[in-house]
């Protein structure tokens, strides 16, 4: 069995900042409109949203790129953030990665925080027996 993690930090005002200076065109080429949709139902918060979701996706490539054999073969939106039935965050990969990844790995958890002036997010994965590369 092994254990891969990522962690990735980062400090809201720059997804503001990219945020109000590249709109719709930022937004669309980092988060799903799923995504979208959830961070901006946080009103005043939506930016720290905006920020934990960017963290959990740079924390998810650390944690799953060094066994990726395509390993820049995918873009932002094919890792998504999404709510469990429990409304945990949760991790959702596009096609293209799981046609890489999806029989060697056995879960992946997340944890989300932030604060008023950062978001970070952790990233645990979980593989199968049998890809020990």
């Amino acid at each position: 069995m092994k254990v891969t993690c990522g962690t990735d930090i980062i400090e809201i005002y720059r997804i503001r900042e990219s945020i109000e200076e590249l709109g719709e065109a930022f937004l669309k080429r980092i988060y799903s409109s799923d995504e979208i949709e959830y961070c901006e139902s946080r009103k005043k918060q939506k930016y720290q949203h905006y920020a934990a979701r960017f963290a959990a996706k740079e924390a998810t490539f650390k944690a799953i790129s060094s066994l990726l054999p395509l390993r820049f073969s995918f873009g932002w939106k094919d890792i998504e953030v999404t709510k469990d039935g429990q409304g945990r965050p949760s991790i959702v990969l596009a096609q293209i990665i799981q046609e890489q990844l999806k029989q060697y790995i056995e879960n992946i958890d997340i944890s989300l925080s932030h604060c008023n002036q950062y978001a970070t997010a952790n990233v645990v994965v979980l593989w199968r027996e049998g890809n020990e590369s």
